[in-house]
């Protein structure tokens, strides 16, 4: 857990506008370059500038219906394809569904489950599995429908931003220790290879889905110290099965923790 006190100056200074959370989290342009944070970031050259044309980017929270439906609407798309079957998202006070938004048009989403009296959707087939993480004083989040609409986007971007925002709510803000997630075995290695999940509970059939799934653990100590390692540094990503260097660096971490967590 960063030490907020240690932050830059201009971090503890800024407060944001009152409403400021219910448009845009974050910009931030792909490739990498983030916008609108305190910390100062020099400007990065891009890469190449065909393959990898400069997107403008927005995170937002799913905080209204109509985000709610629209995001609904591109998990019911992509989840369709692949023959599972999938509910409408509702407003849940034990989760956080964050957006990323292209032109006003979602592009990918994914939801942050926090662990509480009606625990975790996992719990339905893994409560045991997840039981034995409560049991050592661990806090576990889940992550749950995940949906890129990866004609228009680069998905690794979009997927590693997606799960570094679940990770500064999940870990910075709400103290978590581990993310579980329940997912198809046919996916599996994509999380376990790019982001360091690791087998955690045996295939079962999932009743929400009606589909096989299998139940794999990450320890966010892990994905702090890839972060650390390469976070930001897509030039980095060449030869490197990660998805870390896509997500943002650790001081554009700590700056975003700083304003979500003064936001509040």
């Amino acid at each position: 857990m960063p030490d907020f006190s240690k932050f830059p100056l201009g971090i503890r200074k800024r407060r944001p506008h009152p409403d400021e959370w219910e448009k845009t989290i974050v910009a931030f342009e792909s490739p990498y370059r983030l916008k609108d944070l305190c910390i100062p970031q020099p400007d990065a050259p891009l890469q190449s500038s065909e393959a990898l044309r400069q997107q403008k980017l927005k995170i937002r929270l799913a905080t209204s219906d109509v985000r709610r439906r629209t995001a609904s609407m591109l998990i019911e798309k992509r989840y369709a394809s692949r023959g599972y079957q999938t509910g409408e998202l509702e407003e849940d006070p034990q989760r956080i569904t964050v957006l990323v938004f292209m032109e006003e048009r979602i592009v990918g989403t994914t939801t942050l489950g926090l662990d509480g009296p009606a625990g975790l959707m996992a719990d339905s087939i893994y409560k045991a599995e997840i039981d034995t993480l409560r049991a050592e004083g661990r806090t576990v989040c889940e992550l749950t429908k995940l949906a890129i609409d990866d004609e228009h986007v680069d998905s690794r971007h979009i997927v590693a931003v997606l799960f570094h925002l679940c990770k500064i709510y999940g870990q910075n803000i709400h103290r978590a220790s581990d993310f579980v997630i329940e997912i198809n075995p046919r996916h599996a290695n994509f999380y376990k290879k790019l982001l360091g999940f690791k087998d955690f509970g045996p295939e079962r059939t999932c009743p929400r889905v009606n589909a096989p799934a299998v139940l794999l653990r990450l320890e966010l100590s892990y994905a702090d110290d890839q972060i650390a390692k390469y976070g930001g540094l897509q030039k980095a990503a060449t030869g490197i099965r990660s998805l870390y260097p896509y997500c943002f660096s650790k001081d554009d971490e700590m700056g975003i923790a700083s304003r979500l967590i003064r936001g509040e």
